[in-house]
């Protein structure tokens, strides 16, 4: 499962993972501090929006060069571009040193907050590890002409599968991000998966946007995205040449985003860019 159904909303898992982390935090913070008339909640939000702001700052600076053409996608925190610890370890000692100020503060805020990190950590390893298992669907899909075509005809290089829609804002921003990395990037497949729209409303829109993709391929009924256990677009598959999935991206990408992943999930060693020079791993 990659994300939850709330009425007419899809949420991520993770991002489930990470309030209901927050919602224990401040459960068992409040819990601890009414006997002192002490209630943490608005330093644990606090401590979230610290960790937030230092974790998207380190991120931003490792791939400052990839923002050159959008700098205004730096503040755009839905490419989800952060990198963990640096916030943890910033939140921990904002906490170390509110919990010195204010002796009071300091049992209910520590256990909250370390209840609140156990969750996040275990309930995401745990998510991970149940995802990490899965491989490609063996379905057969139609090309733009309605030729069957098998998944796993693509395997054999590291493939990514973007699943979209021509009428989802964040999947048509995305778009012209994962046409530039389909051309910088040959030694990865990249494999574009039309839900649920018929032929004549893809084609029109890539024509009127001027996009030209390789690996097009119409999904009628949806049925990659019900095999995968996602509701919401755009959705972003990482798959090893073997068909082993590594990873999974809900939302949109920035090429920030879409480069880091690329990276950490070992499917380049480094990252040509436009004018050929080179981003190596942070």
């Amino acid at each position: 499962m990659l994300s939850l159904d709330l009425g007419p909303l899809a949420l991520g898992v993770p991002q489930a993972i990470l309030l209901g982390s927050l919602l224990l935090a401040v459960a068992v913070g409040w819990w601890l501090g009414r006997a002192q008339g002490v209630n943490p909640e608005g330093r644990l939000f606090a401590l979230l929006v610290v960790a937030v702001v230092i974790a998207r700052l380190v991120f931003v600076l490792a791939y400052a060069e990839e923002y050159e053409s959008a700098p205004w996608q730096v503040l755009d925190i839905r490419d989800g571009g952060f990198v963990p610890w640096p916030g943890i370890l910033a939140a921990l000692a904002l906490a170390g040193w509110w919990s010195w100020r204010r002796p009071r503060l300091r049992r209910p805020l520590g256990a909250g907050l370390t209840i609140g990190l156990a969750a996040w950590v275990g309930a995401s390893y745990l998510w991970h590890t149940s995802e990490s298992d899965n491989r490609l669907p063996p379905l057969v899909l139609h090309d733009a002409q309605g030729v069957p075509v098998e998944l796993e005809d693509h395997l054999g290089k590291p493939l990514v599968i973007n699943l979209w829609a021509t009428w989802c804002p964040p999947c048509r921003r995305e778009m012209p991000v994962l046409a530039e990395f389909q051309r910088r990037a040959p030694e990865v497949t990249f494999l574009f998966v039309n839900e649920g729209e018929p032929p004549q409303t893809v084609q029109a829109y890539l024509a009127k946007e001027g996009l030209a993709l390789d690996n097009l391929l119409l999904d009628a009924d949806s049925q990659l995205g019900q095999a995968v256990g996602s509701h919401a677009l755009p959705t972003t598959l990482f798959y090893d040449a073997d068909g082993r999935r590594l990873g999974v991206h809900l939302g949109e990408f920035s090429r920030a985003s879409l480069a880091a992943t690329l990276l950490s999930l070992d499917m380049l060693e480094r990252l040509p860019t436009g004018d050929a020079a080179i981003v190596d791993r942070p």
